[in-house]
């Protein structure tokens, strides 16, 4: 085993954690798959319970994916795509340090997966095992555009915002 092997398997191994902690939170904890819906909606995507649903179907599942080092790319894929959507509709308006909630935290971690998408999950992985590895520019590809794909479809079938209310009109008195 090389070290560029540990070294994919402990980066896989930490954001496909990060990922089922993440998921298994909107989930269990705080406000529940509920309070999860209502943050959502408050987002401006239709249908919160079931963007909490496809939210924790995805973070848990891509996350355990990414720990077993099985379909790679489609795995980080699914990463991306979660987190291009945060970062468009709950950081970026708070600009990049996500001391101030913005998209810093999202950033890294999408763009760690497109880096394993390229690079692929290593020696460490059922990937490896099984003989189905895809990596280099295919597995970046797949990876990111799947992600960047999967987002978009999101936000053009959900996206709904309520448009901002507009202040009353005060008749000028000439």
């Amino acid at each position: 085993m090389e070290a560029i092997d540990l070294a994919l398997a402990l980066l896989r191994l930490v954001i496909g954690v990060t990922m089922i902690a993440h998921g298994v939170n909107h989930w269990i904890g705080g406000g529940k798959i509920a309070g999860t819906g209502r943050w959502f909606a408050g987002l401006g995507l239709r249908n919160g319970v079931l963007q909490a649903w496809l939210s924790v179907i995805t973070e848990i599942g891509a996350g355990t994916l990414l720990v077993l080092g099985l379909l790679t790319p489609l795995a980080a894929a699914a990463i991306i795509s979660v987190m291009l959507v945060a970062g468009l509709l709950a950081h970026r308006k708070n600009g990049f340090f996500v001391f101030r909630d913005g998209y810093e935290y999202v950033l890294v971690l999408a763009v760690a997966c497109v880096a394993l998408g390229l690079a692929g999950p290593g020696e460490l992985s059922v990937d490896h095992a099984a003989g189905i590895v895809v990596d280099s520019w295919a597995g970046g590809a797949i990876a990111l555009g799947i992600g960047v794909l999967g987002a978009a479809g999101l936000l053009a079938v959900f996206y709904r915002p309520q448009p901002a209310p507009q202040p009353d009109k005060v008749d000028e008195v000439s």
